[in-house]
């Protein structure tokens, strides 16, 4: 056991990564069953959803978890920009014969508040993590009243070095090879974002906290990798996404198994902040990186009804395929075989 599983109290500093609609508790109880930290993405959960999941990993783990939350702060919604989005999409949603204004408006992704904050202090899991920044301090406050360990991705050193002095207890060095969404928080300047095993040594030279290597991390070799540039632990995301626990759907599966996953791309269409997903047809057609799209996460409402119609065709065509770079480990085995897979490049680190 080395330093970070005592922290966390796992047998293994190897975290499976929040995937924020495409897993849910399942993954998370495998995961922790097998020695690692599972994790329950909390993001797109109702309260009332978020209450029923927790409940389910209480029943099914007696091993720590952790819960995943946003802290971005909500935007104020612009008409003239939400407009000009409708616009832009309105030639699919034409040939689909939809109509773009009956796509509902609002967020669909929350950050983290206080009745979330209420519903966990319930079941008080040992770990809470948190994407773009942390939230503020009377939340963050709450969260430690029970004594949780609290996780943050730094996408620079210096949002390492932001999240230190904010007395997180684990920074997680988010590489530009992650699937899913950029945890970038102090600036929204892609090319200052580094690959993780150019970002790690700097992050690992530059706080005294320990940390965990995320990006491109989807087997024994690269989780050896990145120990030797001295991660403490590791965290694995797109590895898991065929496992029987995911709850990725068939056209994602589809596109992971196939060799579209080779290209990836960072965009903002589906969401509206960078996240890396599979380059598919509305990617390639409008750009990855839009201008147009309202910000995160209001660009959502007009993508969705084009994604729900395309993939009851069978299309993942307007669908967020959120993938890392190194999708072609992807392997459809349980959760917990995953785990020990990644494990094993373990076994060589000194404790």
């Amino acid at each position: 056991m080395n330093a970070l599983s005592q922290l966390l109290g796992t047998e293994l500093p190897l975290i499976q990564a929040p995937m924020a609609g495409v897993q849910g508790s399942a993954m998370a109880i495998a995961v922790s069953n097998a020695g690692g930290l599972g994790s329950l993405p909390g993001a797109m959960l109702t309260l009332a959803a978020l209450r029923e999941e927790l409940a389910r990993i209480k029943a099914g783990t007696r091993h720590p978890y952790n819960v995943n939350f946003f802290a971005h702060h909500v935007p104020t919604p612009d008409g003239v920009r939400d407009a000009a989005w409708r616009a832009t999409l309105a030639p699919y949603h034409q040939a689909f014969g939809l109509d773009v204004n009956a796509a509902p408006a609002g967020p669909g992704r929350a950050p983290f508040s206080a009745e979330a904050a209420e519903v966990l202090s319930e079941f008080e899991p040992p770990v809470v993590s948190f994407h773009f920044g942390l939230p503020d301090a009377t939340l963050l406050a709450r969260v430690r009243r029970w004594g949780a360990k609290v996780l943050s991705s730094a996408t620079t050193v210096e949002e390492a070095i932001w999240l230190e002095a904010q007395g997180v207890d684990v920074v997680i060095a988010q590489g530009l090879e992650a699937g899913g969404h950029r945890g970038h928080f102090l600036s929204h300047d892609l090319t200052r974002q580094l690959g993780t095993f150019a970002l790690l040594p700097q992050i690992v030279r530059a706080v005294k906290l320990p940390v965990i290597a995320a990006g491109g991390i989807v087997d024994a070799a690269s989780v050896a990798a990145a120990m030797s540039l001295g991660a403490a632990g590791v965290q694995a995301g797109t590895a898991y996404l065929l496992c029987p626990e995911s709850l990725a759907s068939p056209v994602h599966r589809a596109a992971l198994k196939s060799e579209a996953a080779r290209h990836t791309a960072l965009t903002n269409l589906f969401t509206g902040r960078p996240a890396r997903g599979i380059v598919n047809r509305v990617m390639r057609e409008l750009g990855p990186i839009s201008s147009m799209a309202p910000e995160f996460p209001l660009a959502t409402a007009a993508m969705a009804p084009l994604r729900a119609h395309a993939e009851r065709l069978g299309s993942g065509d307007f669908s967020p395929l959120w993938s890392g770079q190194n999708a072609s480990a992807c392997q459809e085995l349980p959760a917990a075989e995953i785990t020990r897979l990644l494990a094993a490049g373990l076994q060589a680190q000194p404790s």
